[in-house]
């Protein structure tokens, strides 16, 4: 093997950071199971609903289907987070369609919620505290050292902020139109049909953006070894304190043997 053919260092601690940014991102976003339990709920409705127009039996499951998904998380001891969320989402839903005997209204908090975040994405990053960064610090272990110490992944984070904005945005200036012009089926189609692609894109623009930036400061390791620091400052106060008292009963001792 030639020298060209080695894999160098930084080759090797390039492909650990994108390993260590894709593990990070699909335990934030929930990977597969994640999408399939954000996808199902929606789906199961429309599908029930385009089928016999029963509003109250397409949102009942809907729900239940979302309610069974965090009892097997529960039953697995698996991350519930966002089997939850998908929980709260689809009981809003069913609560302002029943409410309003407009099946239409199952998907209005959704897209509420979708505008929402997607304006928060865009005023965290012009505010210099994009949410993605409050959001994947924890995870990477560099809580918020970004804003302040790491500059380029700040900039990483403004820039995936912006994408996630500006992407959730185009989803809801699709789907608003659609709520007020078309019917419930149609709708529900378009709006299953946009809950990966947009998701995904915004996920791999994340990717791109932060393999390409500086590693996280590991703060909790920064911590540890403070600790173990002052620890072993501790140990040798206490090693000196006991030193000179030893030398001090010596002397004493000493003292004492004199004629």
């Amino acid at each position: 093997m030639t020298s060209l053919d080695k894999p160098t260092t930084e080759d090797t601690s390039a492909d650990d950071a994108r390993a260590v940014t894709e593990a990070a991102l699909f335990e934030a976003f929930g990977g597969v199971r994640g999408m399939v339990e954000t996808v199902l709920p929606g789906l199961l409705f429309v599908s029930i609903y385009t089928i016999n127009k029963n509003l109250h039996m397409a949102a009942l499951a809907a729900l239940a289907v979302s309610l069974a998904m965090v009892v097997v998380r529960l039953a697995r001891k698996d991350t519930v987070k966002h089997a939850f969320s998908g929980v709260f989402g689809v009981g809003f839903g069913v609560v302002f369609a029943m409410m309003t005997g407009n099946a239409k209204d199952f998907y209005l908090p959704g897209m509420l919620y979708t505008t929402g975040l997607a304006l928060a994405y865009i005023i965290t990053a012009i505010a210099g505290v994009p949410l993605i960064g409050l959001m994947l610090g924890p995870i990477f272990r560099e809580n918020l050292s970004w804003r302040t110490r790491n500059p380029g992944r700040k900039k990483a984070y403004t820039k995936a902020s912006w994408a996630w904005g500006l992407i959730l945005l185009g989803k809801s200036a699709i789907l608003f139109p659609l709520y007020w012009w078309a019917d419930t089926t149609q709708l529900g189609w378009v709006l299953v049909a946009l809950k990966i692609p947009p998701f995904l894109l915004a996920v791999y623009l994340t990717w791109v953006f932060l393999a390409k930036a500086p590693p996280p400061i590991d703060v909790f390791a920064e911590m540890e070894a403070e600790e173990r620091a002052e620890e072993e400052r501790r140990a040798a106060r206490e090693q000196e304190e006991e030193r000179r008292a030893e030398d001090g009963d010596a002397t004493t001792t000493g003292r004492h043997r004199r004629p």
